[in-house]
C-alpha cells in the first residue's frame, strides 16, 4: 500500500509544556530488565541521547528505583533532556503486583520527594498524576479513592515551592481532564493505540488545548490479554511488509500521523530495538494507507482477517 495521494509527513517536533521536543522519546520502564547489567543500562540511555532523544519517561516505582538511579548517572546537564516522572503508585515488592496505589496527597508529596532523591535533582521537570480512572490495570478502592481536586491542590503547592516544573495526568477520564485544565496540564498519558481509541474525544481536546498526548501501550497490551495487539493486526502486517518496516513501526508511525500533539515514549532494554523505535519518526504513511488504518477503528476484530 504505497500508492495514492501522498500524506503529509508527521512534524519532527511537538510541544510538551514549555519545551519543543523530538516526537519519539524513551520510556524507562524496561530498564529493570538490565538490573544486573548496569553498564548496559547506562550505555543504552547514553545511546538514546546520542540518537537525539530529548525526553524520557520514568517513575520511582520502575524497578523499585532502579530506572531513576540509572538515569541519574547516565544523563548530564548538557544533554538538556526533559525527564517526566509520575506519582500515584509506589513499589510493592512483597505484594501480588510489583506496585500499589498511593493516591492520597501526603503520598503524592512523598513520591515527589522520592523522585527528587532518585534522580538527584532539585526540581522535577514534569510530574504526571497517575489517576487510574480509565484503562487497564488497578482501580482505586477504600482510602485510595481521592478527589482529583485534593490531589491537584497538593501538586500545585509543590509547583509553587519550585519542586515541580509542570503537571500532567495519566489514566484520567474526560471529565477529570476538563476539571484539571485550570491547573495548566501539559500532557496526558492514557492507554491508546491504533486498535484502542476510546479516548479519541480526549485526544482532540488535548490537541485544542495544546496539551501533549503521550500514549502508553501504544502497540496494545503486552500485559493485558483483553487489550488488542497492534502488531498482530493483519492489515498492519501487510502495510509493514509493503514498506519494508516492522509492524511495530507501522503502529507507532500511525500515532505520529494521527495527531500533531502525539509524543511517543516506547521502552526497550535492547539497543537495536531502541534504534528501530526512533526510526519510526521517518516512516511515512500515504493517504490510502492512513485511510485503511483509520477504518480499523470501526471494523469488528473478526472482520479484519
Amino acid at each position: 500500500m504505497t500508492t495514492g495521494t501522498p500524506a503529509p509527513a508527521p512534524a519532527p517536533t511537538a510541544r510538551l509544556g514549555s519545551r519543543t521536543l523530538h516526537r519519539v522519546g524513551y520510556g524507562a520502564a524496561q530498564l529493570d530488565r538490565l538490573l544486573h547489567r548496569r553498564e548496559e543500562a547506562l550505555a543504552l540511555v547514553r545511546r538514546a541521547v546520542g540518537l537525539g532523544v530529548d525526553h524520557v519517561d520514568t517513575a520511582d516505582f520502575y524497578g523499585h528505583g532502579y530506572a531513576n538511579d540509572v538515569l541519574r548517572e547516565a544523563l548530564r546537564p548538557e544533554d538538556d533532556v526533559l525527564v517526566v516522572t509520575k506519582v500515584g503508585a509506589v513499589p510493592d515488592p512483597g505484594g501480588p503486583l510489583p506496585l500499589r496505589l498511593a493516591q492520597r496527597p501526603a503520598e503524592l508529596r512523598a513520591a515527589v520527594e522520592d523522585n527528587l532523591r532518585g534522580l538527584g535533582v532539585e526540581r522535577l521537570d514534569v510530574v504526571n498524576l497517575r489517576r487510574l480512572d480509565v484503562g487497564p490495570g488497578l482501580r482505586a478502592e477504600g482510602e485510595q479513592v481521592v478527589d482529583l481536586d485534593d490531589q491537584l491542590a497538593e501538586l500545585l503547592a509543590l509547583r509553587e515551592k519550585g519542586l515541580i516544573g509542570e503537571i500532567g495526568l495519566s489514566s484520567v477520564d474526560l471529565e477529570g481532564l476538563r476539571r484539571a485544565l485550570p491547573a495548566g496540564i501539559v500532557c496526558v498519558q492514557n492507554a491508546y493505540s491504533l486498535l484502542s481509541r476510546e479516548d479519541e474525544e480526549m485526544l482532540r481536546l488535548c490537541e485544542a488545548e495544546n496539551i501533549a498526548w503521550v500514549p502508553f501501550f501504544p502497540l496494545g497490551g503486552a500485559f493485558f490479554p483483553d487489550v488488542p495487539k497492534v502488531t498482530e493486526e493483519p492489515l498492519v502486517r501487510r502495510v509493514a511488509e509493503s514498506l519494508d518496516v516492522t509492524p511495530s513501526q507501522v503502529g507507532l508511525a500511525w500515532l505520529l500521523h494521527h495527531a500533531p500533539n502525539v509524543l511517543l515514549i516506547p521502552g526497550t532494554a535492547d539497543a537495536a530495538h531502541l534504534e528501530a523505535n526512533l526510526a519510526t519518526a521517518h516512516v511515512t504513511l500515504d493517504a490510502e494507507t492512513l485511510a485503511a488504518l483509520d477504518a480499523l477503528a470501526s471494523t469488528p476484530a473478526d472482520a479484519r482477517k
